[in-house]
């Protein structure tokens, strides 16, 4: 994210929010309430800040001064004109009483009412289907929030006031939304295991990104699809790659409601224009999407949940996003069945870029057989090995396979970047070096010894269809030859360094003196004992 001032101070008061809350629930449960109400301050300020440019042609110089000119214009006659205008280039307004402005007035003068915070968020929520159900789990009325309503409304207020200090609107260009998007990665961090279901680390987001736009970044109107997004972090990664970011089209899908939520809040925090976003709260395997709109993207990125569960019943043989294969991902391992729905919806010209558990590279039965049908048309085009404890919910080693289709050659390249990685307290990391040295390996396409091998399609035929990466890049690290004559020396000089060290112990002993005859027996008796192991 953007390091300047501006980022570290709104990122210290955003997180100051989440310090009022940090001591009454975990991470997974306080991150929607601070991502909830710093999303409604970014509404309501967009929304104040578009008032008074429309009045003045110019910014204000800050929320009270926009909140004057709205309070005085909305007692007009223009007022209603105003507002249609705005409701149609944002979908939203917000009356007055309820803009986060003077909620926060409210919360500083003691008069603050969760009431008027609900009543906010329901009037969002109606006035568009593009925010339905956005707030539905910031429950304001939580016994978490403290023991009755007194206490539990003083907290809400408490924070309401904390992020008001945050001049949201004053940055350039995506700093609102990296620091958004910083504070997902810190709860993932805080939250632990729970965390897989929301975000991929950065560091694999990029590789990801970068993989799947290569040669598409000049695109203008990209199509970009996660069937397993999150909290859009890798959605949104396009924009940062793409030369034409304002013309990216994006499509997701999500089954966790909470998690789909966080990322259409992360959609809007990033700019994104609802027109170009096209976001779907459900089972990505249970029935296939999209369907009726696009149904066929130049990128697909996909960090789906590992060896997931599904019904894998036999009806699916005739899905056409399975149906070529002839068999069906187990039931106990989903992988497959994730990869193929991607595979499914990518164009001829795309790219598809999957992290999934290294199992699917060799293992047998009806995903053997999947994998060899891939591979026999061509469609897998590059196997890349991560390193271990790079993820939140999990420490196993992961894998992205990149697919294509109707390309020429069967050839596949192996990378292992296993080792390309920052040591950090709990977690591994991959600086931004290690994530270059990959894309080269990816882009040179070529062997480099101990860390890539273009494998051509005889080769892995031999290997019978086996993509585990040792098979095709060799890491072993020859060890250095021993000489048995140093080992000669090194072990006469310790045997003399001991011998001294003996002869020193055994002086020691001899100054030793006892008071009486027993005590001064019992220290020759040592003596005698120590001369015989020496």
């Amino acid at each position: 994210m953007a390091e300047n001032e501006n980022s570290k101070d709104l990122l210290s008061v955003l997180w100051a929010g989440a310090d009022i809350l940090r001591g009454k629930m975990d991470a997974n449960e306080y991150k929607n309430y601070l991502l909830g109400i710093v999303f409604y301050k970014y509404l309501s300020d967009t929304f104040l800040t578009h008032v008074y440019d429309l009045l003045y042609n110019k910014k204000p110089e800050n929320m009270t001064e926009a909140q004057r000119a709205y309070e005085e214009i909305f007692e007009t006659e223009d007022a209603e004109e105003l507002l249609e205008d705005i409701k149609e280039s944002y979908h939203y307004t917000i009356s007055p009483d309820l803009t986060y402005t003077k909620i926060a007035e409210a919360a500083n003068n003691n008069s603050f009412q969760r009431e008027s915070l609900q009543k906010a968020f329901n009037n969002v929520e109606q006035s568009d289907s593009i925010f339905a159900n956005l707030f539905a789990d910031v429950d304001l009325y939580s016994t978490r929030l403290g023991a009755g309503e007194q206490k539990q409304s003083s907290t809400i207020a408490e924070v309401v006031k904390t992020i008001n200090e945050a001049n949201l609107l004053n940055h350039e260009g995506d700093v609102l939304g990296d620091a958004y998007e910083y504070l997902i990665g810190q709860f993932a961090s805080e939250t632990g295991k729970k965390a897989g279901e929301f975000y991929t680390p950065q560091a694999v987001s990029q590789i990801l990104t970068r993989v799947a736009i290569q040669g598409q970044e000049d695109k203008q109107g990209l199509l970009v699809y996660d069937a397993a997004m999150g909290s859009g972090s890798l959605l949104l990664n396009a924009k940062k790659y793409s030369n034409k970011p304002d013309y990216i089209r994006y499509f997701g899908q999500e089954l966790s409601t909470t998690t789909y939520n966080l990322a259409r809040m992360n959609m809007f925090l990033h700019g994104v224009d609802p027109e170009n976003q096209t976001l779907r709260n459900a089972d990505t395997l249970d029935a296939d999407w999209p369907t009726d709109e696009e149904t066929d993207f130049d990128m697909v990125l996909m960090n789906p949940p590992y060896s997931a569960k599904w019904s894998a019943a036999q009806g699916f043989l005739n899905d056409s996003r399975f149906s070529d294969y002839g068999v069906l991902a187990p039931k106990s391992k989903a992988d497959y069945a994730f990869l193929l729905h991607g595979f499914y919806h990518l164009k001829n010209s795309g790219t598809m870029a999957i992290i999934l558990p290294h199992g699917v590279l060799f293992r047998g039965a009806a995903e053997g057989k999947i994998r060899q049908k891939l591979i026999d048309s061509g469609a897998i085009y590059a196997v890349i090995g991560l390193p271990s404890n790079l993820f939140y919910n999990t420490s196993i080693p992961t894998t992205i396979i990149v697919l294509k289709k109707n390309r020429e050659g069967r050839d596949i390249l192996f990378i292992d970047a296993s080792s390309h990685f920052v040591k950090k307290k709990t977690q591994n990391d991959m600086s931004q070096e290690n994530i270059d040295h990959v894309i080269g390996l990816y882009t040179d396409r070529k062997d480099v010894e101990k860390e890539a091998h273009l494998a051509s399609y005889e080769e892995i035929k031999a290997n019978d269809y086996n993509l585990n990466i040792p098979r095709y890049v060799d890491t072993f690290e020859q060890e250095e030859e021993i000489s048995l004559a140093d080992i000669a020396i090194e072990l006469s000089e310790q045997d003399k360094e001991i011998k001294t060290a003996q002869t020193e112990l055994l002086a020691q002993f001899a100054e030793l003196t006892a008071s009486d005859e027993q005590a001064q027996a019992e220290i020759s008796a040592l003596m005698k004992t120590l001369e015989g192991l020496f």
